[in-house]
């Protein structure tokens, strides 16, 4: 048996925006799914991103080390350092700058 409905009805972006805002039962998916169905955005674009070990505190921290060895392993690659500011000059160097900012100055009018 077929079921009739009576009148049609429109959900709007901002209706299905509030509604998931309150909607605390819907998995990641599903609520990704209904906001690009109906072009609803995220709630806030400030608001955190979910963590992908939820209350799993040994996944967090697992996943915290492989994202640390990531980084590292990128830095490498790159030839980046952690921080350039912390990076000790040599005395050979900074006599190396001193003159440069000298034979510029020299050559200045």
């Amino acid at each position: 048996m077929e079921r009739k409905v009576s009148g049609s009805t429109t959900v709007t972006a901002k209706e299905v925006k509030v509604a998931l805002e309150k909607a605390r039962t819907l998995a990641p998916e599903e609520e990704k799914v209904l906001r690009m169905r109906h072009g609803a955005g995220a709630a806030s674009k400030t608001a955190p991103l979910p963590r992908a070990a939820g209350q799993n505190e040994e996944l967090g921290d697992e996943l915290l080390l492989i994202e640390m060895q990531l980084m590292k392993a990128m830095r490498e690659r790159t030839g980046q350092t952690k921080t350039a500011s912390n990076k000790p000059q040599t005395a050979a160097s900074a006599k190396a700058t001193k003159e440069k900012i000298v034979r510029a100055l020299k050559k200045k009018p």
